[in-house]
């Protein structure tokens, strides 16, 4: 028995409408989705132990309220990393921010910086800087986590060794103990 033959399929063919029809559906698709964008992702954290000493709803200081101590030149300061926590057990949260400034060209060096607020819970201020960028340092890493700020910093083992890429990585935690902030090295870093 011989299979029958199908006859050709008008609709089976693809022309240069079918195409035009295709390219402007994909179009009207990727300009509706450029319109419609969901909104902004937000995250919370949980609320850690307060004290009584606090007002309960102080936010953490913002790095662009503040004139932070980085000399830029022409160029901004752009912050890099942020993160917030009570740092040194007052109730308010401080903000940690690594900035470095706006270089057209090569890697510029990172500073680190805890903001706090004036105990009115007013104006913000720069109270330490964790990592000067006069240092030549940049930070990869970084988290602020029970009361302590950590980071991975990478520096360079001599000055032959190209501003693009830094060969030596070590890790650094600094936390607040008797007024200050005391660097160390966290348990089971290691250095490259």
């Amino acid at each position: 028995m011989q299979p029958s033959a199908v006859p050709e399929l008008a609709h089976t063919h693809t022309r240069p409408i079918h195409w035009l029809a295709t390219a402007t559906a994909l179009a009207g698709v990727v300009a509706l989705s450029s319109v419609l964008q969901p909104g902004a992702a937000t995250a919370a954290q949980t609320a850690g132990p307060q004290t009584n000493s606090a007002p309960a709803n102080t936010a953490p200081p913002d790095p662009a309220d503040v004139d932070l101590p980085l000399d830029c030149g022409p160029v901004k300061a752009v912050v890099k990393k942020r993160a917030s926590g009570d740092l040194d057990g007052d109730g308010r949260p401080e903000t940690v921010a690594v900035v470095h400034c706006d270089a057209p060209m090569g890697t510029p060096p990172d500073g680190v910086y805890v903001l706090t607020r004036d105990s009115a819970g007013d104006k913000p201020r720069v109270v330490a800087t964790l990592l000067d960028p006069k240092d030549g340092t940049l930070v990869s890493d970084f988290a602020v986590r029970d009361g302590a700020v950590t980071a991975t910093l990478l520096g360079y083992s001599s000055a032959d060794v190209p501003r693009c890429c830094p060969d030596v990585q070590s890790e650094a935690k600094w936390r607040w103990e008797n007024g200050a902030f005391v660097r160390s090295t966290p348990a089971g870093a290691r250095s490259v």
